[in-house]
């Protein structure tokens, strides 16, 4: 199954184009749904991400899927390659990526992920437990450093 994101539209979900809404307008929200990006994100993880921004290799995008342009999906830029970006998710068991579908080209590139912001993920919290969970909730999502490939736990 493909990576599912569930893209908010700053502007309370109109459905327009992107030009001309200003520099706020340009940053939205985005939930991640399913987990070809574990551990670097997981089903449930909202993201903070920026449309029109430039993307580089090891950038986490948000992007139409090439087979199924009404579906968004989250994958990390690997490389530009002949005809635009080949991309792959984070979970070495999951192969809906480049791996299956090719390069994808610069237009269906949505936009790029620049905060993670993770759900709490109980009901029962304590204080310490609310300390840790903000700590650890708000995190940028970067680069990863070429060579380095995330590992399931």
């Amino acid at each position: 199954m493909p990576e599912q994101v569930h893209e908010r539209w700053p502007d309370q979900g109109q459905e327009q184009g992107r030009e001309g809404r200003g520099p706020l307008r340009t940053i939205g929200l985005a939930e991640v749904y399913n987990p070809s990006m574990v551990p670097t994100l997981r089903p449930g993880d909202q993201l903070v991400v920026r449309y029109g921004a430039v993307v580089r290799p090891g950038d986490v995008i948000v992007l139409k899927h090439p087979f199924r342009q009404d579906l968004l999906i989250v994958k990390r830029a690997v490389e530009r390659r002949a005809g635009g970006w080949w991309v792959q998710g984070d979970n070495p068991f999951v192969e809906n990526d480049s791996r299956e579908f090719g390069t994808v080209p610069d237009e269906l590139v949505v936009a790029r992920a620049w905060l993670r912001v993770r759900p709490p993920r109980d009901a029962k919290r304590s204080v310490r437990g609310v300390l840790g969970w903000a700590f650890s909730a708000v995190r940028p999502v970067g680069p990863q450093r070429p060579g380095r490939r995330s590992r399931p736990r």
